[in-house]
């Protein structure tokens, strides 16, 4: 099969397009035939050698935790999907080796759900990671729930343009940060807008002069540092990009493979509460470039590596 993978730590330019062996399917596994895989800032870091410390990297690596597809072929022990069932995933292992800018993936069906209806399969690819990843920030360390307001950091990215949807399905009004040409963005997805830079504490305290019940940071530096004081009392703070957090009092979030989140976030979708911003586009071929663009950290959504 095709793949892309990298032999040493590097940048982009360690990626190479070739031939890889067909990955082994396990008893708990599907094969899923790639259609998409989305780019996440987590890919290159960790190609980067940035978590060497804590994930062990068998060489040559095949990039990728986010996947959708179409499932091939099932392990002997799965009742969970059958071929021809149409998946998404945040296909994340212990040892990174194995991942998903490839054509085929073997896929633990605990990183697995069905991929809803209303997303095309570029869409689904671009959900799993920075989906669960907002789903659980939001719901198991923000408790956020209905009447609550929530303050969004970066509210316009692959993370935060999700952060926003699920909070309003939550009941919760949202104020997000963002750049100026991304405020229309936001109030479509149903947040209240306000801009980066000096100032920013007084224009969120002029949307919520209580303060906000809870704050999602995902930038990190001075945007988590001046969240605390915009904390309504008993106000709740975490961050999935500073481990600061820890010490302000708050909660630092890594996203986990959750099979039940995902179905959740699939549901919202078929329901029209939930949608992906997709902001580009690149062959499997061209996957250095869709990192290059990643790494540039401007873009607005998700950007997508597809397979033909």
């Amino acid at each position: 099969m095709k793949a892309i993978t990298y032999r040493t730590y590097g940048g982009a330019d360690v990626l190479e397009y070739g031939e890889r062996p067909m990955p082994k399917l396990g008893p708990d596994s599907v094969l899923v035939k790639v259609r998409a895989a989305s780019v996440n800032p987590v890919d290159w870091k960790i190609q980067a050698g940035y978590l060497d410390g804590v994930l062990d990297a068998v060489f040559p690596v095949v990039p990728g935790w986010d996947v959708a597809g179409v499932v091939e072929q099932v392990g002997v022990g799965v009742t969970e999907f059958a071929a021809g069932d149409e998946v998404m995933g945040y296909v994340r292992e212990d040892v990174v080796g194995r991942g998903t800018f490839a054509e085929y993936v073997a896929a633990p069906v605990r990183t697995l759900a069905h991929k809803p209806a209303a997303l095309s399969f570029e869409q689904a690819a671009g959900l799993p990671l920075a989906g669960l990843t907002a789903h659980q920030a939001l719901t198991a360390a923000l408790a956020v729930g209905p009447g609550d307001t929530v303050l969004v950091h970066a509210a316009a990215g692959g993370v935060g343009s999700l952060a926003v949807q699920i909070a309003v399905a939550l009941g919760a009004k949202v104020i997000g940060t963002a750049s100026e040409r991304n405020h229309a963005f936001l109030r479509e997805l149903g947040a209240e807008p306000v801009a980066y830079g000096e100032g920013l504490v007084e224009r969120v305290r002029a949307l919520a002069p209580a303060g906000v019940d809870a704050v999602l940071d995902l930038v990190g530096g001075e945007a988590l540092t001046v969240s605390p004081e915009l904390l309504a009392e008993g106000g709740r703070l975490a961050s999935i990009a500073d481990g600061a957090v820890i010490g302000l009092g708050g909660r630092y979030v890594f996203v986990r493979p959750d099979a039940a989140g995902l179905t959740e976030l699939a549901e919202l979708a078929d329901k029209g509460l939930l949608t992906v911003e997709v902001a580009a586009t690149f062959p499997l071929e061209r996957a250095a470039d869709a990192q290059r663009l990643n790494a540039e950290g401007h873009t607005r959504g998700k950007i997508v590596v597809t397979v033909a």
